[in-house]
């Protein structure tokens, strides 16, 4: 049998990151063929086809999903012993994966991607929406690091506050019937919009909070995203209720006004989530670093332990 070749390893990593033998082979600099020799003389190694072409691209076998946790970790611990432990952000090459909610893009992305054009020309971003997946991609590392409201995730994540939100109405300006004020009676009368949000959890607190006051809004208009919503409450007369951050950002861009809410809401925490595998990388290390000090009043949270009964996460010291 021949020996396991250290470049067959990153052919497979890629490509079961990427679902794609063609942008796996971009991603390594290759060429498309070189890849698929690497990855067939892999699958010969195993016995085992490791990827099945489907309509989603390729798709691994249960064979490849066991191997991948540990090539991948061979791979990162030979990237690291080649590499050391220094990362120059200045002169780096690579990409990072961020998960988030599109309040998520609002909010981070513009601020990020200044900073990186003046300190870290060659660092790229791909973002990604959050979805059910998202934790098993973090453990994975197909992504870098998480940014939301994510309470679903427990065992084996650090967390780091990055601000506490609460939830603002935005009103059209030119809106005939709203005032300075907004009372219990306005708001239930009016109309609504509401985004159908999915992956994070700050609607559930809205929807559980209104609905414990018996004031669930007369919804007339469902969107997907936030992305539209302050433009068509701005042209409209319609209501939103919204966190406070993406209302701020929104008043300058758009012809609407905050009006504080007739109603007791929780405040939740937007946070960012890494897996324990990559807490010491330097280059996440870093990449988490920025996010943080673009993001103030960040508070870093050790990695929750598998549970047999509710517990909380403490802090760090």
């Amino acid at each position: 049998m021949a020996s396991l070749d250290l470049d067959w390893i990153a052919v497979f990593d890629e490509v079961y990151k990427a679902r794609s033998v063609s942008r796996a082979a971009d991603k390594l600099g290759m060429t498309q063929g070189a890849a698929s020799t690497a990855l067939n003389r892999l699958r010969a190694y195993y016995g085992d086809p490791l990827f099945t072409r489907t309509a989603r691209g390729v798709l691994p076998t249960p064979r490849a999903d066991a191997l991948h946790k540990v090539l991948r970790e061979v791979r990162a611990m030979l990237e690291q012993a080649r590499t050391g432990s220094a990362f120059d952000p200045a002169k780096a090459k690579r990409s990072f994966r961020i998960c988030m909610t599109d309040l998520g893009e609002i909010a981070l992305l513009p601020r990020l991607l200044n900073y990186l054009q003046r300190h870290a020309p060659g660092i790229d971003i791909d973002a990604e929406r959050i979805t059910a997946d998202s934790a098993r991609r973090l453990e994975e590392g197909a992504v870098d690091v998480a940014v939301g409201y994510m309470p679903q995730l427990e065992a084996g994540f650090y967390q780091r506050t990055l601000f506490e939100q609460d939830f603002v109405c935005i009103a059209s300006r030119s809106h005939p019937r709203i005032g300075k004020t907004l009372s219990k009676a306005v708001y239930r009368r009016e109309r609504h919009a509401t985004v159908a949000a999915t992956g994070t959890g700050h609607t559930v607190i809205l929807d559980k909070a209104l609905a414990g006051h018996g004031a669930s809004p007369r919804v007339a208009l469902h969107v997907p995203s936030f992305l539209a919503l302050a433009q068509i409450v701005g042209e409209t007369e319609l209501l939103a209720t919204v966190p406070r951050h993406y209302a701020a950002v929104m008043q300058s861009r758009e012809p609407i006004r905050l009006l504080a809410l007739p109603y007791e809401i929780p405040r939740y925490q937007v946070k960012q989530h890494w897996h324990v595998r990559y807490h010491r990388d330097p280059a996440n290390a870093w990449l988490r670093q920025v996010i943080a000090d673009l993001m103030p009043s960040a508070v870093m949270s050790p990695p929750a332990m598998p549970r047999r009964s509710p517990g909380k996460i403490g802090k760090a010291a």
